[in-house]
């Protein structure tokens, strides 16, 4: 993996190029996610930082929750995910990890759970045809034969009747449009899996070119705070 952040999906919308081309757009609002645990090959065989996504209320979190927490001097989240690699490995537990990370024209790849459509049948789930519409064909829609007599039981694969939908997604090589990180927003060209508010993964292209372990210096946000008086001088 490599580098990447958790956002939620508001929607869709277009924008026009500077050519005036229209282009139809993803916007993924992307709060500032928290490092709350960097994982070790000493400790833990692996090397991977843990980001915390949206907070929530402390009432809903236990205690195992909230000291985990409590490292990184943050509010417990609704959402945890590791990121391997080097590339956010330089960031520290409690610093924020923003849309800056991303640049404008850069592939990503973005992974989300898809729509659910509840319980289908083989037309609608496998696009399988149905039988003939006469009174006395006595079979109109459905699953068809379920295979040879000899094993007695139906063999694995077998497209049935089932829950669709709601299946994790990867849609790949997507362009970055815009990052706005005065609104903590990214608009991604095309369209990503997944309902309105559903939570999705954005991280760089795996075809792309590989990105270099980044400086948390480089990407910090100035605080809104008035200088003091010292700071001044």
């Amino acid at each position: 993996m490599a580098k990447g952040i958790l956002g939620t999906k508001v929607g869709m919308t277009q924008v026009f190029n500077e050519d005036g081309k229209l282009i139809p757009v993803t916007v993924v609002a992307c709060e500032p996610n928290v490092v709350l645990q960097k994982k070790t090959i000493e400790n833990d065989g692996y090397e991977a930082v843990q980001l915390g996504f949206k907070d929530k209320r402390v009432s809903l979190a236990n205690k195992p929750e909230l000291g985990h927490v409590a490292k990184a001097d943050a509010n417990p989240k609704r959402y945890l995910k590791e990121v391997r690699g080097p590339e956010l490995y330089n960031f520290e537990v409690g610093q924020e990890i923003r849309v800056n990370i991303f640049t404008e024209g850069e592939m990503v790849d973005v992974t989300g759970t898809s729509k659910g459509k509840g319980f289908a049948g083989v037309i609608k789930r496998h696009n399988q045809h149905r039988g003939p519409m006469g009174h006395g064909s006595h079979y109109h829609r459905g699953p068809g034969s379920m295979g040879p007599i000899d094993p007695n039981h139906v063999r694995p694969g077998k497209n049935l009747p089932g829950h669709m939908g709601h299946e994790t997604k990867t849609i790949q090589n997507l362009e970055v449009v815009k990052v706005d990180l005065e609104r903590n927003v990214l608009l991604i060209k095309g369209s990503v899996p997944g309902p309105k508010k559903g939570l999705v993964f954005v991280k760089h292209a795996v075809k792309s070119t590989p990105v270099e372990p980044l400086n948390p210096a480089d990407f910090a946000v100035a605080s809104n705070e008035p200088a003091t008086e010292e700071a001044a001088e």
